[in-house]
């Protein structure tokens, strides 16, 4: 009988589920594809380099273990690893499972002795506070599934710098995001295990520095001394574009320092593949390494960094005002943290406790998108985040059958909250006749009715979108 890889990869997977977390299993499990079973040796893909080591140093045994299960013992694992997941030009390359554990390369990089061309510390004092906010660490930032990979790539990169093969690493996302936070809280976590010189620089300054070099003539020392960093953090990249003599300058310098094994991490608003401005041969170096993006945080994220930021304040708030907030401000870390700020400024101003009534008060002046009431709008962008889909599929015409019940309590909650008619509701949800509205609310009254864990989330649901008439 013929075995199909994707028949042996389904049961490995049933087999890993089994032994492994939820979450660890879609995080790192979920995204591998099943190539082909040649002969003795079964060829799996996964997104990224990082996936590959991240399996290798996390998982290697379980893999060996359910493949030894599924298949026998004479059995091999074989990676299709694909380069960049954002450039459609790379194809995946094949990497072996090795016997007995990864194998490095690392550069033999030397130190030069050359001078500061700044005038404004010595290296040694540049060596000990290198430009890194200390209060950004690996601690106090909120890990969510919208920077999962890449604060995972951070740690790797953190405790093995220029030695992994994300070198570079590229973190790139909207402003507020936590970029700077977490490649500042990389360099940090070096400095506190490794004796090395790490170096945070903003693009603009770097841009600044060359200029100012230009016109005192010594870019040569300019030059000398980024060859002597042994971690390189460059924030914003895009600052560069259309500076050509300062992209030629950072081209040497980054050549240099990664072919001396030395790391190099950036951040951009943009991922490589859009930035406009940048010379071809940089933007490919840019890819050689790990990119990965940050994204606005999710409902659960948010909670989690107003508790951590109330808690790190010693303040209390009460459950239903951090639920309230969590919804209200879904753009980005930063409007999140400002609102926070507002809302105790407030209630020490007027020395009033924060309660959901205050809280509601100071948004009023901060975000100008919240409804007085609830609106159909709002219930689905509710439904939405509950239950992690695109409010778009909520109107379209896919019968996904998790789809279909998250339009129907949308359509139920319509029903209840507003004033609009059964018409009215079925066109905000890609133009359904009312008889499709009164079947989605009878369908969700006997669900609760049957279901107690339906129920349950139902009434979930109802206390998340009751914050908004309080």
């Amino acid at each position: 009988m013929t075995i199909d890889s994707q028949d042996i990869w389904s049961k490995c997977l049933g087999n890993i589920k089994s032994k492994i977390g939820e979450q660890g299993f879609d995080t790192w499990f979920k995204p591998i594809k099943p190539i082909k079973l040649d002969g003795k040796v079964l060829t799996i893909q996964v997104p990224s380099q990082f996936f590959y080591e991240y399996l290798e140093e996390h998982y290697v045994h379980l893999l060996r273990n359910v493949l030894n299960e599924e298949l026998g013992n004479d059995y091999k694992l074989e990676y299709s690893v694909v380069v960049d997941k954002g450039n459609e030009f790379n194809k995946p390359y094949i990497v072996n499972l090795p016997n007995n554990g990864k194998a490095y390369s690392k550069g033999n990089g030397h130190s030069i002795a050359y001078t500061n061309p700044f005038d404004l510390q010595t290296i040694d004092r540049e060596r000990q506070n290198s430009n890194l906010n200390v209060h950004y660490t690996f601690d106090n930032f909120i890990e969510g599934d919208c920077n999962r990979l890449a604060r995972s790539a951070g740690v790797a990169v953190a405790q093995k710098p220029g030695v992994t093969s994300f070198n570079p690493l590229m973190l790139y996302g909207g402003v507020g995001l936590g970029k700077t936070h977490l490649v500042q809280a990389i360099g940090n976590e070096i400095k506190k295990i490794n004796e090395k010189f790490v170096l945070y620089v903003s693009s603009e300054k770097f841009t600044n520095q060359f200029f100012e070099a230009i016109k005192n003539n010594n870019i040569q020392e300019f030059s000398n001394f980024y060859l002597q960093v042994d971690v390189l953090i460059l924030d914003d990249v895009q600052f560069f574009e259309g500076k050509e003599k300062t992209q030629e300058i950072f081209f040497h310098i980054f050549n240099h320092l990664h072919q001396n094994g030395k790391q190099i991490i950036m951040t951009s608003d943009r991922p490589p593949r859009d930035l406009v401005g940048l010379m071809e041969r940089l933007v490919s170096r840019f890819k050689w390494g790990l990119t990965a993006d940050l994204q606005q945080p999710d409902y659960e994220t948010r909670m989690a960094i107003i508790q951590r930021k109330m808690q790190a304040d010693g303040i209390n708030i009460p459950e239903n005002v951090i639920e309230y907030l969590a919804y209200s401000i879904d753009t980005n870390v930063r409007d999140l943290e400002g609102v926070l700020i507002s809302l105790i400024a407030n209630a020490s101003l007027i020395k009033k406790e924060v309660d959901l009534e205050l809280a509601r008060e100071t948004l009023k002046n901060i975000v100008h998108d919240i409804d007085s009431e609830v609106g159909i709008d709002y219930i689905q962008k509710t439904i939405s985040e509950y239950f992690k889909i695109p409010v778009d599929q909520l109107k379209d015409k896919t019968r996904k059958k998790e789809i279909v019940i998250a339009r129907q309590i949308a359509m139920y909650f319509a029903k209840d909250y507003t004033n609009h008619s059964l018409k009215t509701i079925g066109d905000h949800f890609g133009g359904r006749d009312h008889s499709t509205v009164i079947h989605a609310v009878q369908a969700i009254s006997d669900f609760c009715d049957t279901d107690p864990s339906f129920k349950k989330t139902v009434e979930d649901i109802r206390k998340k979108l009751k914050l908004k008439n309080v």
